[in-house]
């Protein structure tokens, strides 16, 4: 229910598409004569969209959750890679059998990197689709094109396929693997998304080592106007108001310990 309730939850509140609502609420005022409403909801849309795509808004609401998890030293032994899902294009790779990745696709390749660097350790990609109507392959079925062609052979990945979502990730993960004490694993991700990743592989009893990946900021945005193109600002404010939203809902359902984990 949790996964349902998110997706309608997030479809509605997303800043576009909630700039869309407005609208269409102002302009079915506009229709039946309420005009104050038909204002409001006009001017309301008008603001989500600028302050989403011509400022730097989501610049910096990203960068608190990218500096949460530094990157740390590379540890000698590494026992385990788990790389979380969502850095393919799952609908083209459906059709085409290839590998192409999304804005996310850091991830991978940085876990074919960490995998190259320590040979004996295994991967884990974890993740379905992660779509309330799946039209795309899942990235646990995509990942080992893109893996043996990047020199990872097949037999080290281990293809978690059933998640979600990234408490799923976490949950199914180490079922499938039953982490030992002792052992190092590396938990790639993208950084505004490590505090919440990091939070439920601590909570499901999975130790990990954070490795973020996929950063969007680089620190210096400060507040401004159009210091990005439109579109870029628009995806990182829509991002960094998922991530944030997300963080909340997993602490108020007990699925994390605080609202904005960190090291």
């Amino acid at each position: 229910m949790f996964f349902y309730f998110s997706k309608i939850f997030w479809f509605f509140i997303q800043p576009l598409n909630l700039a869309i609502f407005l609208l269409l609420a102002g302009l079915l005022a506009a229709m039946i004569g309420r005009r104050r409403l038909a204002v409001t909801g006009c001017v309301l849309a008008f603001l989500i969209l600028a302050l989403s795509a011509w400022t730097s808004l989501g610049a910096m609401m990203l960068n608190p959750l990218e500096e949460r998890f530094a990157r740390p030293k590379l540890p000698e032994k590494v026992d385990g890679i788990v790389v979380l899902g969502g850095g393919f294009e799952g609908s083209i790779n459906l059709v085409r059998g290839g590998y192409e990745l999304n804005s996310s696709g850091d991830r991978m390749v940085e876990a074919a990197i960490l995998a190259r660097r320590f040979p004996t350790a295994k991967v884990i990609v974890s993740g379905d689709t992660g779509e309330l109507f799946p039209d795309g392959e899942g990235d646990a079925a995509t990942a080992p094109r893109l893996f043996t062609a990047l020199g990872v052979t097949a037999d080290r990945l281990i293809l978690e396929n059933k998640s979600r979502n990234t408490y799923e990730n976490a949950v199914f993960s180490k079922e499938l693997v039953t982490p030992k004490p002792g052992e190092t694993w590396l938990l790639v991700t993208s950084a505004f998304h490590m505090p919440r990743a990091k939070a439920l592989f601590d909570k499901a009893g999975f130790a990990t080592v954070p490795w973020p990946v996929d950063y969007r900021t680089s620190g210096r945005e400060g507040i401004g106007l159009f210091r990005d193109n439109p579109a870029d600002s628009l995806q990182a404010t829509t991002v960094a108001i998922r991530e944030w939203i997300g963080l909340i809902a997993y602490w108020l359902s007990g699925r994390i310990d605080r609202p904005f984990p960190g090291g």
